[in-house]
């Protein structure tokens, strides 16, 4: 008898906002991205496009945010690039370093979208070597396409 009491509030409480969001909602584009809500502060009522801005000015702002996140989508992936670009002309090597270990570590689900063409396989083709190797590999790719961090994102 209460069970159906418990769902209608539950449901209530969420279409307020007063619950934090671990994913986006069913259907959505991205529905296997997950986050850790501890990390993200997130109404359940906030919309899917400002869930994900919110997400990227995370990453932009505390890139190690990243390891909480499960199948990043290509924009949050991008953020981590911009910050990987950063470090690099800043000449921060570790720093980018430990950021392309967390996208390789991404990439290890075969769920997650490719944000740049061609990095899922730099990624697989050195899944056999030791850390610093992909990481350098990751960071060398990285360098050597042409603006991968100018990228604009259209809005639909």
């Amino acid at each position: 008898m209460t069970s159906p009491l418990i769902d209608l509030l539950r449901r209530v409480s969420r279409a307020l906002g007063f619950e934090t969001v671990d994913s986006f909602p069913p259907g959505h584009a991205y529905a296997r991205t997950r986050w850790n809500a501890a990390y993200f502060d997130i109404a359940s009522d906030v919309k899917p496009d400002e869930i994900e801005r919110r997400i990227c000015d995370a990453i932009a702002n505390t890139p190690l945010v990243f390891a909480h996140i499960s199948n990043p989508t290509p924009r949050m992936q991008r953020a981590l690039f911009g910050v990987i670009e950063q470090r690099l002309r800043h000449r921060h090597q570790r720093d980018a370093a430990q950021l392309a270990a967390l996208l390789i570590k991404a990439y290890a689900s075969r769920d997650i979208p490719e944000a740049m063409p061609g990095l899922r396989n730099v990624i697989a083709d050195t899944a056999n070597e030791e850390a610093g190797v992909r990481i350098q590999a990751v960071l060398d790719f990285l360098n050597s396409v042409q603006s991968p961090f100018d990228v604009i994102e259209m809005r639909h």
